[in-house]
């Protein structure tokens, strides 16, 4: 469940077979007065419009009930609740949650009209809002993406040096100690630190040194992994390794800095 404030409203939004539904209950709080979402649900345009919708998106649809509870919309006595909306006609735009995060939810393209109700005002920040989150979504997806990268080359990484640095006669433990020294030496290529110097100087902190890196520096590790690779199966030792590592690192990271100060790199 994802969250987004909208003049000081809090709005919860949930994901609804891959799509975005969001809190109408929430939002009704923005609204002046004494109101419900059922006084929304009621109103004549409302139901076309949501009819349309599901007409569009939903095969299922039951057009027969929904003609009745529409041909009964402007009249005092008409009054329906989203629930038996939902029962009657088996809308999908619409959903009425009971638990936890209970409340009144809608499909993003209703939740903006509903916002409309509420205010031109506030669904113009809704709508700001609700797009801040998405490029923030994105944003997590592209880091998230890198450092998937970076630790399939790692595989790689290490089984350059399970094939060339470590002798079949050591144990077990002893191999997982290589293996934990020679990904240091890109840890201090790049970041000037090792995993556990790292730990502890960060011991409040959940996961590892690499969790914490930008998405240029996991640019630069995932490169540099591929390299140390080569250097290896080359026999190179690891202290001209570690020297050359970090020129690399150095050069790759002014690279990045610089693209990414001219707005290229997202």
């Amino acid at each position: 469940m994802a969250k987004i404030t909208v003049k000081d409203t809090d709005i919860a939004i949930v994901q609804v077979n891959n799509e975005d539904y969001f809190c109408l209950t929430d939002m009704l709080k923005a609204k002046d007065g004494d109101f419900f979402v059922t006084d929304w649900l009621r109103n004549r345009n409302t139901l076309e419009y949501i009819g349309i919708w599901e007409q569009v998106y939903n095969p299922g649809f039951n057009y027969g009930e929904f003609a009745i509870i529409k041909s009964q919309a402007g009249l005092n006595s008409f009054k329906i609740s989203v629930k038996e909306f939902v029962e009657r006609t088996n809308a999908i735009s619409l959903q009425a949650k009971a638990g936890r995060y209970g409340g009144t939810y809608a499909h993003k393209d209703i939740a903006l009209e509903f916002a409309m109700w509420i205010s031109p005002e506030f669904k113009i920040y809704i709508v700001k809002e609700f797009q801040r989150l998405k490029d923030e979504e994105q944003k997590q997806l592209g880091w998230s993406v890198k450092r998937e990268l970076s630790k399939l080359n790692y595989h790689i990484h290490t089984d350059a040096i399970k094939q060339n640095l470590i002798p079949p006669e050591l144990t077990s433990q002893q191999k997982s100690f290589v293996y934990a020294e020679k990904a240091d030496v890109l840890n201090v290529a790049l970041l000037g630190i090792t995993a556990k110097e790292w730990r502890e100087a960060n011991p409040d902190l959940k996961g590892n040194i690499r969790d914490y890196a930008t998405i240029n520096q996991l640019i630069c590790l995932s490169n540099m992994e591929n390299l140390n690779a080569v250097f290896i199966q080359k026999g190179i030792e690891q202290q001209e390794r570690l020297v050359e590592l970090n020129k690399i690192a150095i050069q790759q990271m002014k690279v990045l800095e610089t693209v990414e100060d001219r707005q290229l790199l997202k």
